[in-house]
């Protein structure tokens, strides 16, 4: 063991891959010189660097300082500052061209097509706006808003902001156990649904969900309800004098409606992620710091141009999707393609049949996705004409190498720079990542800090090490501004472990070249025979194997080594786990990490525990290699899985 009782890394990765010419030549951003002199003043003058970045958006009043540290860590940013970010995501877009190209190309997964170009867009906004003030929703108010991914969900949001309520998102896949929590957590006085919405050809009945959870909430006093699921096989109950049908409101309504200028420092929307006490965390979001830094993360990560089309893979439920299916791209005044379905429905190429269709040209998925892609074949993807693609991304958790590299060659045909992007709920906006046209990549390391990002990886003592815990030393734009209704857990959960340094509970280590390797969460560490090392290192050495498509690894007690290793292995598409597997994986599993880390036992499955939002729920596996009662599984995309697990293990 390392005597800082740090993590070890063990796993070297040599390959990189420069930007190509074509790709380069037209970057906003084409060289490491002129990112590292953007980056410098990014660090050395904020107020400068910050301050010409916001002057791009529209604000009906300047700032007066654009940041405030006296109160740390409830830094403020644009202070007295007066915008809007509904009307930088339209308005601003109305007096040129862009006010009749797509701003949303959408299709539900039975296969309706719908665009709405920015004027489209802007109309509906307002007109819904006029409605939720119709309803007595003001500025302050808070409103949960749970539908599947239709357009009236990014309608919705961008309507809560333009008048100065308060969003909180809820995915369509939770329970009511977990809606009826988010609800009473911070007092929502209305909840947006809808009737239905598709997922695997089936309709999943949203309205029911939320009677059942709001059944004891005083505070919500109506409800909006899309008409999506028409035909469907259950009952819409409508409750009178409560319960409003979308359509008819939007009917009715005036499509004039200015936008409220908000204070930079107002909340524009809180997003729960669950915490380690398991009570959901409300995670709020500013208003002018928010805007901005997205604005920013899609101009640049991305390279956008107005003849783009971006595929962003998330649901608008998870940052992901607010950042970037929402405000980021129509802020930069993009076309978004939104996608209601499932990515195997009604086969497994509907993903690259979408992308052929709509000439989608920046596609950023997760890796658990690409993983997932991977097992079901090249056939898939080699169907389709994915030339129209330039640029690819990657989000939500380290991207193993092997992932990464199939992405790069199968997907991107070796033409197409991969923005492996490390970020959080908390950051608000992409933190660490390459910038496409000057940072040459390494297959699984988000490589550099965005602009104004300080990142670094220090030891318990808060010395800058090697291999360690990642911190971000200085505040940036985007970061949350506490946690609803408690902010002492706020300074404890991210700032209590350095003086005056973010934590963001992730490992890491930082190679030769400066880059940044994410090794996950502190959390899923295992200590082996004195060894601490990263789940997520284990992970992608079985991923090596070409007959495994994606593993989870746990550490269970060991009277003799501390902690034991279980690995969780599904298979690509024809493998077998046979003895030779085992032996093979047990064999590539010493030479990539030694010997210690070889596991007890290794099961292999047809699929592994996933949330909705395709996160490898370690806990459910640690329960069952334990032998304790599974915890909560109604996060669950398919809980069905833990017990065929189970009966799998106990064999």
């Amino acid at each position: 063991m390392k005597k800082d009782g740090l993590l070890e890394t063990r796993l070297e990765e040599t390959r990189v891959f420069a930007p190509n010419d074509a790709f380069r030549s037209r970057a906003r951003i084409k060289n490491l010189s002129e990112y590292r002199r953007m980056y410098e003043e990014s660090l050395s003058n904020p107020e400068s660097f910050w301050g010409k970045i916001a002057g791009e958006l529209h604000w009906f009043k300047k700032w007066d300082t654009v940041l405030d540290e006296t109160n740390a860590p409830f830094f403020q940013w644009f202070v007295n500052g007066k915008t809007n970010i509904s009307y930088n995501c339209l308005d601003r877009h109305l007096d040129s061209a862009t006010r009749n190209k797509a701003a949303i190309i959408w299709e539900g997964e039975p296969g309706e097509r719908r665009v709405l170009t920015y004027w489209d867009l802007a109309r509906e906004v307002r007109k819904f706006a006029n409605s939720l003030k119709s309803l007595g929703v003001k500025k302050g108010d808070r409103v949960a808003i749970y539908l599947p991914m239709i357009p009236e969900l990014a309608v919705s949001v961008l309507a809560c902001a333009r008048i100065g309520a308060i969003h909180s998102v809820i995915f369509a896949g939770f329970s009511a156990e977990s809606i009826r929590d988010r609800v009473l957590d911070c007092s929502c006085s209305l909840v947006i649904t809808a009737d239905g919405g598709w997922r695997r050809g089936n309709v999943l009945p949203l309205k029911k969900i939320v009677d059942e959870a709001i059944s004891d909430c005083d505070c919500v006093k109506n409800v909006v309800v899309v008409k999506r699921a028409s035909g469907d096989p259950f009952p819409c109950r409508v409750k009178e004098g409560r319960d409003h049908w979308y359509h008819r409101l939007i009917e009715e309504a005036s499509s004039d409606c200015d936008a409220e200028p908000m204070d930079s420092e107002e909340t524009l929307f809180l997003l729960y992620t669950s915490g380690t006490t398991g009570k959901p965390k409300g995670i709020i979001h500013t208003t002018g710091g928010y805007m901005v830094y997205t604005y920013l993360t899609t101009k640049y990560v991305f390279d956008i141009r107005p003849e783009d089309v971006f595929w962003c893979t998330a649901d608008i439920g998870w940052i992901t999707g607010h950042s970037y299916i929402v405000y980021g791209p129509l802020a930069n005044g993009a076309t978004v393609l939104m996608y209601e379905g499932a990515p195997d429905t009604p086969d497994k190429g509907r993903f690259w049949e979408l992308i052929e269709k709509y000439g989608v040209t920046l596609f950023y998925t997760a890796p658990t996705a690409i993983r997932a892609f991977m097992k079901w074949g090249d056939r898939w993807p080699e169907k389709y004409d994915l030339s129209s693609l330039r640029l690819l991304g990657t989000v939500g958790e380290p991207i193993n190498p092997e992932a990464w590299m199939w992405y790069h060659t199968t997907i991107g045909k070796e033409r197409c720079p991969i923005v492996d992007t490390w970020w959080q709920t908390e950051t608000g906006g992409i933190m660490i990542t390459p910038l496409p046209g000057c940072v040459p990549t390494k297959p699984g390391s988000a490589t550099l800090p965005f602009f104004g990002i300080d990142a670094a990886v220090l030891d318990d003592e808060g010395k800058e090490t090697t291999a360690g815990f990642l911190a971000i030393r200085k505040p940036w734009p985007g970061m949350l501004r506490g946690i609803y209704g408690d902010a002492e857990r706020f300074k404890e959960t991210y700032w209590s472990k350095w003086p005056g340094v973010y934590f963001p509970g992730d490992g890491a280590r930082k190679d030769s070249d400066g880059y940044f390797w994410i090794l996950g969460r502190v959390d899923d560490v295992v200590n082996v025979a004195g060894h601490r090392i990263g789940t997520a290192e284990l992970e992608s050495a079985f991923v090596e194997h070409p007959a495994v498509a994606e593993s989870a690894v746990i550490g269970i007690p060991h009277d003799l080594k501390g902690q034991a290793l279980v690995a969780f292995c599904s298979l690509r598409e024809g493998a077998e786990g046979t003895e030779d597997l085992l032996a093979e994986l047990n064999d590539l599993i010493a030479k990539k990490i030694g010997k210690f880390a070889r596991p007890e036992k290794i099961i292999f499955s047809s699929e592994l525990p996933k949330t909705r939002s395709g996160k490898i729920m370690r806990r459910l596996l640690r329960d069952i290699a334990t032998g304790r009662a599974l915890g909560n599984v109604t996060t669950l995309a398919d809980a069905s899985v833990m017990e065929r697990l189970k009966a799998q293990y106990e064999e």
